[in-house]
């Protein structure tokens, strides 16, 4: 019992935190103009401000350190910080700071890829790597050399993915609850509270931004997004977590369904982006070059509104986790993985096919009309 009330608190604190800082956040940006500005491949058609998410990290840090705090008055024992913690940290205020530099001047695409990987380095140098694969593809424990890499990898990926689907209100956000709630569940039940309490940080601090995106207004001058410094910390989260998840330890009961889990909770924004980088290499542009190509982009062109295009993204994640669930004690992971591949083309595949008969229906229409 005590256990749930220091998530719930976490929660509850960095909540609180959210609330009070957001709106002074919306009024900074409204005050210096710094907006997320309109274009040919953007949703929005008015000016937005971009810093929501600039009240993550300090939400997650202060809530994990009150109820830390919390724990060690109460039980007059000492907190131990591990190594993997401190140099965990160290990255995500690189990963933090770099979205906020580009929020407010700019970056180019080579230089925040740059910094992403020089400190996700910094993850493996603290031996946290992905050492087995669990028998994906036949797979199981691998060396150093291969899994520090493939840490890193994993690690700039996921940051990119987030960063990446963040195109329509809350969609981030929302798939990084789902995920977080996902991982809590992962780690709760090895009894590893720190990650419990971090991951309930960042669920309540989610929640009055969630608040503020999809609800604000420009009217009414309190609509914001989360930029770069939100969705790449929280990929930074996400890719870590799972990276924690996979990781063979004798602190954590060796279960091949692990790495099933660890990438069911990041399917869309991680199948997409896939998708997009083929779609952009194959038509010979910069996997890098933004694009109107995105899943959400793709549904609202089915004739969905933002939220009814949030709506289907969320429930196509949350049945890929069902259904992954229930293969997981019943066929390999390699097959669950190649099924997971296959039900993300069909899906796009559909809303493909949906997409061009109503654009036929719009032509021909407006050839009616002339």
């Amino acid at each position: 019992m005590q256990n749930y009330l220091l998530y719930l608190g976490a929660a509850l604190i960095s909540m609180g935190c959210g609330f009070a800082v957001i709106p002074t956040i919306t009024k900074f940006c409204l005050k210096y103009k710094v907006y997320d500005q309109p274009n040919g491949r953007k949703i929005h058609h008015q000016p937005i401000p971009r810093l929501g998410g600039i009240s993550f990290v300090p939400g997650i840090l202060l809530a994990s350190v009150a109820v830390l705090f919390l724990i060690s008055t109460g039980s007059q024992r000492e907190i131990q910080v591990s190594l993997w913690s401190v140099y965990f940290i160290i990255s995500l205020l690189i990963i933090y700071a770099t979205g906020i530099i580009d929020d407010l001047v700019g970056l180019n695409a080579t230089m925040k890829f740059s910094v992403e990987i020089a400190a996700t380095c910094i993850i493996p140098a603290a031996n946290l790597y992905i050492n087995n694969l669990y028998g994906l593809f036949g797979i199981y424990t691998i060396p150093f050399w291969i899994g520090a890499p493939l840490t890193i990898l994993v690690l700039v990926f996921t940051c990119n993915a987030i960063n990446l689907i963040d195109g329509i209100d809350g969609l981030s956000a929302s798939l990084t609850i789902i995920a977080l709630i996902g991982f809590f569940l992962c780690f709760f039940k090895e009894d590893l509270y720190y990650y419990c309490i971090m991951i309930a940080a960042l669920i309540g601090v989610l929640i009055p931004y969630l608040y503020y995106n999809l609800f604000g207004s420009t009217e009414k001058r309190n609509k914001i997004f989360m930029g770069d410094s939100g969705s790449l910390s929280l990929g930074f989260i996400l890719g870590f977590l799972a990276v924690k998840l996979c990781m063979d330890t004798p602190r954590m009961d060796y279960d091949p369904h692990r790495i099933v889990w660890a990438w069911s909770v990041l399917t869309v924004p991680c199948f997409d982006v896939v998708r997009v980088f083929f779609f952009r290499i194959i038509h010979g542009r910069s996997p890098f070059q933004p694009d109107k190509n995105h899943i959400h982009h793709k549904l609202m062109a089915c004739g969905l509104s933002q939220h009814q295009a949030l709506v289907t993204i969320v429930i196509l994640q949350l049945l890929i986790i069902t259904a992954n669930i229930a293969l997981a004690d019943i066929v390999c992971s390699s097959v669950i993985l190649c099924a997971d591949v296959a039900m993300y083309i069909i899906f796009n595949l559909v809303a493909n096919l949906v997409s061009n008969q109503k654009s036929t229906i719009v032509s021909e229409a407006q050839h009616i009309t002339k």
